[in-house]
């Protein structure tokens, strides 16, 4: 019998509100809603300090998955803030990078969508820039964020998808257009990874590992487009797949 493979899914810190909640860790339903429909069980990691706990739930998954959010801490990968940096959250780097070094280290799948890209590059020893707009003046927009004309599903660039690598393999080499929500973006592509995908303006938009096993990362939202992109959903399929597959090896071990 197959048994659905086991998704950890990180999340984010809620500051406490005075009077009404405590801090919280929490995240997007929309991601536990698209895995599940995809086949997994989501599994909801907190941000303990507790790195026994952590290595204890990291055990039980299949596959990790990294969502998007708040901004990296500049500290994390060896460089001053700069004032275009926006809000962090320390304990979600460290959990973040912690569980996606095991994951390399032990070729356990990783998907990571937006800030999970930038999350991935630097946890293999990578750099971002903390805001695009001092990137070059030649820079598209890339930060459309959710207002009263834009939605999160809206396309609104193209991307390039390399031929040859894995995502071209799920997705379709060649161009596409995504929606975009990020202000900061990869600047030195960390030595354990490959560029899959390109915005017209050169910036990488897509990374996977260079070798064999399930490493994918792409900077725009695929899980906002599954209903209406039929690559979008292979995306989260193909994901869940690896981490069955990694699953029934495991098992019959």
């Amino acid at each position: 019998m197959n048994v659905r493979p086991v998704i950890g899914i990180t999340t984010q810190t809620l500051a406490p509100i005075p009077g009404e909640v405590p801090r919280c860790w929490v995240m997007s339903q929309r991601y536990v809603d698209v895995l599940t429909a995809a086949g997994a069980i989501p599994w909801v990691i907190p941000l303990t300090h507790d790195m026994a706990t952590l290595r204890a739930v990291y055990e039980r998954l299949d596959g990790v998955f990294l969502p998007g959010g708040v901004d990296m801490d500049p500290e994390v990968y060896e460089e001053s803030r700069l004032p275009v940096c926006g809000v962090t959250d320390s304990d979600r780097d460290r959990v973040e990078v912690t569980l996606v070094r095991w994951a390399m280290a032990e070729r356990k799948p990783v998907l990571a969508v937006c800030r999970g890209v930038q999350v991935l590059n630097v946890a293999a020893g990578g750099t971002l820039y903390q805001d695009l707009a001092d990137w070059c003046e030649a820079a598209i927009k890339h930060d459309y964020w959710p207002n009263e004309v834009r939605q999160r599903q809206d396309l609104v660039h193209a991307v390039s998808i390399e031929d040859g690598t894995q995502l071209a393999a799920i997705m379709g080499a060649g161009t596409t257009t995504v929606n975009s929500m990020h202000h900061q973006g990869i600047k030195k592509l960390a030595p354990g990874l490959v560029v899959n995908a390109r915005a017209p303006d050169g910036l990488i938009e897509g990374v996977e590992g260079r070798e064999d096993g399930y490493v994918i990362g792409v900077q725009w939202h695929p899980e906002e487009l599954v209903e209406s992109s039929p690559s979008a959903r292979r995306l989260f399929e193909s994901f869940i797949e690896s981490a069955a597959s990694r699953q029934s090896d495991v098992l019959a071990r």
